[in-house]
This record gives C-alpha cells, sequence and structure tokens, in this order.
C-alpha cells in the first residue's frame, strides 16, 4: 500500500516520508480500513515534530493522523463479517499504535470504526474523531446543560465550531462564542451562537455581562486558552460554574486565582480525548451517530489536499492560521 511515515521526529519536510508499506491485517477484534480521507490535528504534528521534548520515537516507524475515513475491507477474528463494506469514520487509529490514516489502509479496534451515514461525505467523517469527540466531553462532562448559559472561548475553531453545534443540540439557552476577526464571527453564528464576541476589539468581560442582562452569569466555559483567559472566565462565571479546559498553548503554566475559584465554588475541568473514559468515548459516538443521522451536525473544511501534500498539510496545520479542517484524501 502506499502510505506517509517517519522514523525520526523533526519538521515536516525533513522527516515525513512517502513510500510503499506493507498492507496491515487485522488482529482479532480488529477491522482494516481501506481510507479514503485522513485528518490531520495538531496533536499529530506536535508528536511528529517532538513537541515539548517528546523525542523519542514510540515506535521504529510511525503512520500519522488518528483521523479518517473509508471503508471496511477485511476483519478480524470475532468480528461479523457483515461489516466488511461498510462507510466508517475512525478515531485514535494511531492512539499506542504504530500506523494511523495516513496510508491506504489501517487497522484498528472494530469500535473505533463507527459506521458513517449515507450522505455523510468521507471528508466529513474524516473531521470527527479528535475535534467532535473533544467538543462533546467539553460540553458534557459536567451534567446537562439544557436551560444553561454556555460560553465556547474560540468558537470558530475545529473544536470550537463542534461544540456551539452540541450546546445548542443539548438545549443550552444562550450559547456565546468569543472569535478573533469577521470570518470566524460568521463561522460561529452558523454554527449557532446566539452572539459573538471579538475580543481582539471588545471587553469579554463586559460585553458578556451586557448580553447576558442584569443578574444573570455563565454556567459553562468551553475554553480553548487556559492560562490566556482563566482571571476573565472566574469573573464570568457564577457559583458552581465549569471551565472545561482542553487546551492553553500561549500560556502552559498558568497561575490559578484559587481563592476567587474557591469563592463560587468552581470547577477546572482540564481534557484530553486520548485519557478519556471508555464511556466518555461512547456517549461522544453516540452523540455524533445520531446528530449525524439526523442531519443537524455542520463540517468546516477549508482545504483538501492530494497525498502527495501531505508535508504541505502538516506545515499548515502548524501555521494555526486554518479556519476549517484540513483533510488528505488518500484514495
Amino acid at each position: 500500500m502506499k502510505g506517509a511515515w517517519y522514523d525520526t521526529k523533526g519538521p515536516a519536510a525533513q522527516v515525513l516520508r512517502l513510500g510503499e508499506l506493507p498492507d496491515p491485517e487485522p488482529a482479532p477484534g480488529e477491522v482494516r480500513v481501506r481510507v479514503h480521507v485522513s485528518a490531520v490535528n495538531p496533536s499529530d504534528t506536535k508528536n511528529r515534530g517532538g513537541a515539548r521534548g517528546n523525542v523519542v520515537m514510540p515506535f521504529p516507524r510511525v503512520v500519522p493522523h488518528q483521523d479518517g475515513a473509508g471503508v471496511i475491507d477485511r476483519v478480524g477474528a470475532g468480528v461479523s463479517p457483515s461489516r466488511i463494506g461498510e462507510r466508517v469514520w475512525v478515531y485514535e487509529a494511531a492512539l499506542g499504535r504504530p500506523s494511523g490514516t495516513a496510508a491506504q489502509f489501517t487497522t484498528v479496534p472494530a469500535h473505533k470504526a463507527v459506521p458513517l451515514p449515507e450522505g455523510v461525505s468521507f471528508e466529513a467523517g474524516a473531521c470527527l474523531g479528535v475535534p467532535a469527540m473533544t467538543a462533546h466531553y467539553s460540553v458534557f462532562a459536567d451534567g446537562p446543560i439544557a436551560g444553561k448559559t454556555v460560553l465556547v472561548q474560540g468558537g470558530a475553531g475545529a473544536v470550537g465550531y463542534y461544540a456551539v453545534q452540541m450546546a445548542r443540540l443539548g438545549g443550552a439557552a444562550l450559547v456565546l462564542a468569543t472569535v478573533s476577526r469577521d470570518e470566524q464571527a460568521q463561522r460561529a453564528l452558523e454554527a449557532g451562537a446566539h452572539a459573538v464576541i471579538n475580543y481582539r476589539t471588545e471587553k469579554v468581560v463586559d460585553r458578556v455581562a451586557e448580553l447576558l442582562g442584569p443578574g444573570r452569569t455563565l454556567d459553562r466555559i468551553v475554553e480553548v486558552a487556559a492560562g490566556v483567559n482563566l482571571a476573565d472566565d472566574v469573573k464570568m462565571l457564577g457559583p458552581r460554574g465549569v471551565i472545561a479546559a482542553y487546551g492553553s498553548d500561549a500560556e502552559q503554566l498558568p497561575t490559578l486565582p484559587f481563592y476567587a475559584m474557591l469563592a463560587k465554588d468552581l470547577t477546572l475541568r482540564t481534557l484530553l480525548v486520548y485519557v478519556m473514559s471508555d464511556q466518555a468515548h461512547a456517549e461522544a459516538v453516540r452523540f455524533i451517530d445520531r446528530a449525524l443521522r439526523e442531519g443537524k451536525l455542520s463540517h468546516q473544511i477549508q482545504r483538501v489536499y492530494a497525498f502527495e501534500q501531505i508535508v504541505d498539510m502538516h506545515e499548515a496545520c502548524e501555521s494555526m492560521k486554518n479556519l476549517g479542517k484540513l483533510v488528505l484524501r488518500i484514495d
């Protein structure tokens, strides 16, 4: 099969290789997926680049990318042959394994190949794993949100775009989103935000207070930049509010305003999709599947790359200038 891989960590242009690899075979309990579309996430480029001192190769050769979509063409022992020919979206293909979705075939535990409803494209299916499952956990990990007030920081990002939609689908009374430019504002509104706040031109705390009205506070905040926003988040939340933080790249050692949080009995939840519980994964899959089948989940794709452009794709992902997902066409 054709595939992309690296056998040492470093810049994409220096370490990514393209060529022929052995076809994988599914082990018991696994399926083999003929990948049509693969998606890149920041965690994929950080792992390949050796971010935060993570320079040791976990395997002699790594085929990158956790997320993808395609068709099951073989099954291992214990998996029903009826799944052969099934359209699926794949998540965490490379978690603890050497071979992700940046190849013609990948093998995964059967439950990580989720049926993709007819009418949902492979490009959309490839977007779901890391972003949509992170969004679901961010929104729902601390209980139902029906009637709650929610702020999604970075509401047009890969996770934020899904989080806005899921908060609306969950029955939130008010969903606000922060953005940094007009194009992002349009995307967040398309996702269902009741209002957007440009954090470059407006004071987020003041604008949220204005939108909430007298005496109201936020119940939940989905946070992409915890270190930068934590102090303001604490001001905007009411008693027993929750900050669900899945990122803090700009400030990796944030100061914790402990007594301000204590006074409101706040929860700061840090979360990472790769270490979510099995139950959290299963709940996210069920929610996403239902939303897809009911036609209630939108996706934002900025560009579809040809397989030979995987280096360009990784470099574009690392630029952090994208509005929408970057996906790789394998077949």
